[in-house]
Parts: C-alpha cells; sequence; structure tokens
C-alpha cells in the first residue's frame, strides 16, 4: 500500500478538479490521472487502472466515484469524503447560481463561447491521459484483442456495462482454460436499502424526489445522457418538470465543471426550491459513497487471486478502450472547424510537451482562445 496523502492536500486537489473539471466523466478521469499519477505521483499507473476499472464496475457517477476511491484510498475514511465532497460541492453551488438565476429570469446566460474552446481543449487532455493508461494496460496479446474489440464495439454504440462485464468474463475463462484450476469468484453486488425519517424539512415533494434521485443513483449505469433519459421517465412524464426545464437542466450540465449529474441540483430547485436541491442532490450521490466503501477494501483480495486479476486486467483495458471510444465521438462533435482545430492542436501540444502542466491552465487557455476564436 502506497503512503497516505494528507487531507489538506486532498482537499486542495479535489476542490480545484471541482472547479475546472469540465467535459464529462472521461475528462474529468483523465485530469485526475495527470494529477494523481504524472504530477504527484500519489499512485502507480497500474493502480489507477484497477480503481478505474471498480469504478464502471459499479453503478453511479463515474468521475464522482473515482474521486471517492481515490480518497479513500490515501486517506481512509475522511479521504473518502474529503474527495467525493470536494469535487462534488463545486459543481453543486454553481448549479445552484444558475437555478435561482433561472428561476428569477427564466433564461441562462451566455456562455457559448467559453465552451466553443473548452470542448477541443478538454478533448487533448483526455488524449494525453489514455496513452500512458493504455500502454500499463496492455499487458498481453489477448488484453490487445480485447482493447480493439471494446472499442470498436464501442465506437457501434454497444452498452458499456456489458463491453466491461462481457471482457472481464472472457478473460476469466481464457485464464481458466489456460490454466485448468479451479478457484472460488466471490461476487460483488453491494445494495444498500437506506431509511431516512420524516421531520417538517421533509415535505411530501421533498419525500417524493429523495426517492426519485436515490433510486437512479443506486442503478444508474452509463453517461449523464442516461440519465437525462431517466429524469424524462421519472420526472417529465409524471409532470413533475417541463420538458423545456429538462432541457435546460442538460444545458447547465454540460457548460457547469464537474460531475453532470449536479443537473439535478438545478432540478430539485425548479420542484421545490433549496431543501429541494439539497435532498436531491444528496440522494443522487449517496449511493456512490456507500459502493465505493464497500468495494475498495475488496480491490487488494481481488488482485490476490489470479481469476479475479485477469477479470480486472480485462475491465482495465475495456475501460480503456470505452474512454478512447467516447473521446472520438466527443472529438467528431466538437472539432469541426480550423478555429476548434487550431485549440485542440494548441492544447494537445502544450499537453504532450510539459506533462505536468495544471490542468487548469488547459481548460481556461481553451475557453480563453474559444472567446477570443469565436469572434471570427
Amino acid at each position: 500500500m502506497e503512503n497516505k496523502i494528507s487531507i489538506k492536500e486532498i482537499v486542495s486537489l479535489f476542490l480545484k478538479l471541482g472547479f475546472i473539471g469540465f467535459g464529462g466523466p472521461a475528462a474529468h478521469i483523465a485530469m485526475m490521472q495527470q494529477e494523481v499519477v504524472v504530477k504527484r505521483k500519489w499512485m502507480s499507473e497500474e493502480h489507477f487502472l484497477d480503481l478505474l476499472g471498480a469504478t464502471n464496475l459499479i453503478p453511479g457517477p463515474n468521475s464522482t466515484e473515482m474521486a471517492i476511491h481515490i480518497g479513500y484510498d490515501k486517506g481512509g475514511w475522511k479521504g473518502l469524503l474529503a474527495a467525493g465532497l470536494c469535487f462534488i460541492l463545486p459543481a453543486v453551488f454553481i448549479t445552484g447560481i444558475f437555478a435561482f438565476l433561472y428561476l428569477q429570469y427564466g433564461q441562462l446566460p451566455e456562455v457559448q463561447p467559453f465552451i466553443y474552446g473548452i470542448k477541443p481543449a478538454i478533448i487533448a487532455i483526455i488524449i494525453g491521459a489514455v496513452f500512458p493508461l493504455a500502454k500499463k494496460s496492455v499487458k498481453s496479446t489477448f488484453l490487445a484483442f480485447t482493447g480493439i474489440a471494446v472499442l470498436v464495439l464501442a465506437l457501434f454504440n454497444i452498452n458499456e456495462i456489458f463491453l466491461m462485464f462481457g471482457a472481464g468474463i472472457l478473460a476469466v475463462i481464457f485464464f481458466y482454460f489456460q490454466h485448468r484450476k479451479t478457484n472460488t469468484l466471490q461476487s460483488i453486488a453491494p445494495f444498500v436499502m437506506l431509511q431516512i425519517s420524516s421531520t417538517n424539512f421533509f415535505s411530501e415533494a421533498n419525500i417524493r424526489l429523495f426517492w426519485i434521485f436515490l433510486k437512479i443513483g443506486a442503478i444508474l449505469y452509463g453517461s449523464g445522457y442516461v440519465l437525462f433519459a431517466f429524469l424524462d421517465t421519472e420526472l417529465v412524464e409524471k409532470g413533475l418538470l417541463t420538458q423545456q426545464q429538462l432541457m435546460d437542466a442538460i444545458a447547465v450540465g454540460q457548460f457547469t465543471p464537474g460531475p453532470v449529474f449536479s443537473s439535478v441540483t438545478f432540478i430539485g430547485y425548479q420542484i421545490n426550491g433549496i431543501s429541494g436541491a439539497v435532498l436531491s442532490t444528496l440522494a443522487i450521490f449517496l449511493p456512490s459513497f456507500v459502493f465505493v466503501a464497500l468495494l475498495n477494501p475488496l480491490m487488494k483480495k481481488m488482485r490476490q487471486s489470479k481469476g479475479l486479476s485477469a477479470f480486472l486486467d480485462a475491465v482495465n483495458v475495456a475501460s480503456v478502450a470505452i474512454i478512447a471510444a467516447v473521446c472520438f465521438a466527443m472529438g467528431k462533435e466538437t472539432i469541426t472547424d480550423w478555429r476548434t482545430i487550431i485549440i485542440a492542436l494548441i492544447s494537445a501540444f502544450v499537453i504532450f510537451k510539459f506533462k505536468k502542466i495544471n490542468s487548469a491552465f488547459i481548460v481556461l487557455g481553451g475557453a480563453l482562445l474559444g472567446y477570443l476564436l469565436y469572434q471570427f
């Protein structure tokens, strides 16, 4: 086990990532890899990959769970809470401000010029992280072919959960055919039932919101876009939210930093004010803390089992392949003209030339270039 890190350092890192973490889970994980592995050397590339694989095996927001994993790994229970809360709260705070302004004025501020530049810079950040992760995850010819297969299937929009579990199960079968040994596979399926007592703070609307978002947080696999499909079913179709409010919540989730699940703060505020925002946010993120707390201590035992280690290796390479597929899809939508090509190339040059550069400078540089070039 690597050395523990002070809570102050964990708080400092994840507060920063919470404020500059634009671009969605793939970008957040790329930033964490740069900060935790390359710049600060808190852990090895291999261990980072193990945590990434574990994150992808459980429901909930991937980048938030990755932050919680890192915090727990480097600072125990205090680190778990510090990393998770510090990564989540900046996005919740910023989203809360937008929610207030939206309710007051009925529209969102104009941020398109800045987002125009941030998006191609984020693509460069993801590419910068995928290369070293890919080199470390491909440990054999079998894993190389597995990674290529997952990448191709991911580009055809095959469900990422099927791809990761499929890769893991295939690796276990391959391992046991090679070694012809039996080994006990322990299933990891932490499901937590939570109950809360009703007080004056919990109106009927708030209790309903809490259970809706707790359920979503406990069962949701996949990207933020899957979250919005759930929200359409649970809120819009049941008359709790209008279609326009949902679309505006999606917009807020896209142009604010941090986890896209912070859109739930916006939605809770529209439905029932501050109390609705607080309880909705608590409910959507709570399962992630519980799942990581249950899974993280088992990682070392999984590595000690050769069969489960083979499973983890395959899940890790599948996770990297899926991030690469996400990056490719984002690139097609984002890098569409000479301006975005210039921003992406400059960002990539800086990232590969100055490997320890702070991610904040890449994001801010992209925003500034976007604002300047957007005028042309």
